[in-house]
């Protein structure tokens, strides 16, 4: 890949529900169809910022809280890649902002997240 094709989603405010996604900052709690979902630390924003040329379009990680009706755990989520939640799949789909050439604080990210049950 020569270029980052990064999508950007639009602003959006704690515990907003936008297009089937529930998003949450860093230290705020959204209920995501079930499970209760905190995002703990940012552990890696390596996304490519538009003004660069790019081999790799880098990735997102992030520590999360997942509160069930069993209990809690901790757990680490890629941007596109579901992990195993109770009975379906938890997924970090999109952060924003999108990715900045200078360094965006930890406060200003938004994660939208999907789950998907019954699995």
């Amino acid at each position: 890949m020569t270029g980052c094709a990064v999508p950007h989603p639009q602003p959006v405010h704690d515990s907003q529900q936008t297009e089937g996604l529930v998003y949450a900052a860093i230290g705020k709690t959204a209920s995501v169809n079930g499970p209760r979902v905190t995002p703990l630390a940012l552990l890696e924003d390596s996304r490519c910022p538009p003004s660069v040329r790019c081999v790799w379009a880098g990735q997102v990680r992030v520590q999360v809280r997942i509160d069930l009706g069993s209990g809690s755990h901790t757990a680490e989520l890629k941007q596109g890649v579901p992990i195993a939640v109770a009975d379906g799949t938890l997924e970090l789909v999109t952060v924003g902002p999108g990715p900045a050439d200078g360094g965006i604080k930890p406060q200003a990210y938004r994660f939208g997240f999907r789950f998907r049950g019954g699995l």
